[in-house]
């Protein structure tokens, strides 16, 4: 039977529709040495973790590496179209999961939640309807969105038409859109009360987020991360919040996964810290898996997948598995 490589476990009704037509093999670890070892004779690898570049060149019966959800950046995407093995997504599946994090977390600081929790707990009723004062509405502000693809595209219908927000859009290509501005990126970051970053990793957005952009963003603004931890330049936001330059933060990611546990991001009572889990819940994960089973299905039966993302690499594929 072919073989499927998952870097972790699946959702059960994936899960189901793979094993009935090869064997499924869930990683027992996630270093490399492990990884190679273990997938070195998969037909196909579906990708929750970063691959090893290596393992290309290592797995002769590798077709497909399938990303389980939309950012393909764990995959070595050279090392992979040199090798004749194809690539593929689940874009979009878990945009409105993403989405909901983003209103979530800008609530819970404009509230100030972790303080009136901790202080309610710890000190009593009167002190910790005492941040009340402080707290602020989500309606009417303005959000300045980073990256106009699915998730962005969810934040600003969801911002528009549930919380009456102001949306401003910063993204690689203009479009126009009814009820939304279209703006340069500095312009997004100065104006915005909200500005999230749900933009792809590339050579242009590492470190897009840095400390003269921090700069520019509001007294009292917040910026959330749901995108990719190098994009933001951790130094500079860590030295905004100690300045109380901004309002506070929301990260999902970081530059360095796990998250150290003596990092600075730990001391910031406005700052709301996730394990990369904004796009993850049962749904998601529900979504997400059955959409990377029908693909790898797909290249199991000798398609394409539908979600193709370097067909560039379909010509060497073809040599390597001729139909």
């Amino acid at each position: 039977m072919s073989l499927i490589f998952s870097s972790m476990a699946l959702h059960p009704r994936a899960e189901e529709m793979l094993t009935c037509v090869a064997d499924l093999k869930i990683a027992s670890a996630l270093d490399t040495e492990t990884q190679l070892r273990e997938a070195s004779q998969a037909d196909v690898v579906i990708v929750r973790a970063p691959l090893p570049p290596a393992l290309f060149a290592q797995a002769p019966r590798l077709r497909c590496a399938i990303r389980h959800g939309a950012g393909i950046d764990m995959i070595p995407y050279d090392e992979a179209t040199r090798a004749g093995v194809l690539i593929a997504n689940v874009p979009g599946v878990n945009a409105p999961t993403v989405a909901e994090y983003v209103f979530m977390t800008s609530l819970a600081l404009l509230r100030q939640f972790r303080r009136v929790d901790r202080d309610l707990r710890a000190k009593g009723w009167t002190t910790g309807r005492a941040h009340a004062d402080f707290n602020s509405d989500l309606g009417g502000k303005t959000i300045g969105i980073v990256g106009y693809g699915n998730v962005g595209s969810e934040i600003a219908r969801i911002a528009r038409h549930g919380f009456r927000m102001n949306v401003l859009v910063h993204n690689r290509t203009s479009k126009q859109v009814e009820g939304i501005r279209f703006g340069s990126l500095d312009d997004v970051i100065a104006t915005a009360d909200i500005v999230v970053l749900c933009c792809p990793l590339t050579d242009e957005t590492r470190g897009m987020i840095d400390a003269r952009r921090i700069g520019l963003m509001k007294q009292g603004a917040l910026l959330i991360n749901v995108s990719r931890g190098p994009v933001v330049n951790d130094e500079a936001l860590i030295a905004a919040l100690a300045d109380g330059r901004i309002g506070g933060a929301a990260l999902d990611v970081f530059s360095e996964q796990p998250l150290p546990a003596n990092h600075p991001y730990f001391g910031f009572d406005n700052v709301i810290l996730t394990p990369h889990m904004a796009g993850i819940t049962d749904e998601s994960m529900m979504r997400m898996g059955v959409g990377a089973a029908e693909q790898a299905l797909q290249v199991l039966r000798g398609e394409l997948p539908n979600n193709l993302r370097n067909p560039e690499a379909v010509d060497a594929y073809r040599k390597r598995f001729p139909v």
